[in-house]
């Protein structure tokens, strides 16, 4: 096995196609656009969602809404799955990570009050929600804003 027997596998390449060489390749004559027409002539054919004149469907559709520019996405965390932490433990971002509670960061994270917390952690996160904060000081634990 050397450079100059390589070979591309069996199947994974094909001769292109050559269109309007004669009635034998199967495609002479009209190369294969039909007779006549917009879509035979050079240059012809409709853009994407013409409906021949008729008003394309996204034109007879009502847009709605719109993508606030400003807007921040948080990577949510809930109370209930911050339990699998021991107690004392500081809670960051990475701890997050490698727990499997986190894949990306976004714009922050940001700590919500659902579930109950038992153990007294160190909670760092960018936000946390009015009940959550309540439920980290009862539990005995601190919550730190990043």
């Amino acid at each position: 096995m050397d450079l100059s027997n390589l070979k591309p596998a069996i199947g994974s390449t094909k001769n292109r196609k050559r269109i309007g060489r004669g009635p034998g390749s199967g495609t002479g004559k009209t190369s294969g656009k039909g007779h006549k027409g917009q879509n035979a002539r050079s240059g012809g054919g409709v853009k994407a969602g013409f409906e021949g004149g008729q008003m394309p469907l996204q034109r007879r559709l009502p847009k709605r809404g719109f993508t606030p520019l400003n807007k921040k996405v948080y990577a949510l965390v809930n109370l209930r799955d911050l339990e699998l932490f021991d107690a004392g433990t500081v809670v960051d971002l990475e701890a997050l990570g490698k727990a499997g509670l986190i894949n990306k960061v976004y714009d922050g994270v940001k700590i919500l009050g659902d579930g109950d917390l038992t153990k007294a952690i160190t909670v760092k996160a960018h936000k946390f929600s009015k009940s959550a904060l309540d439920k980290i000081a009862a539990a005995g634990g601190t919550a730190e804003v990043i």
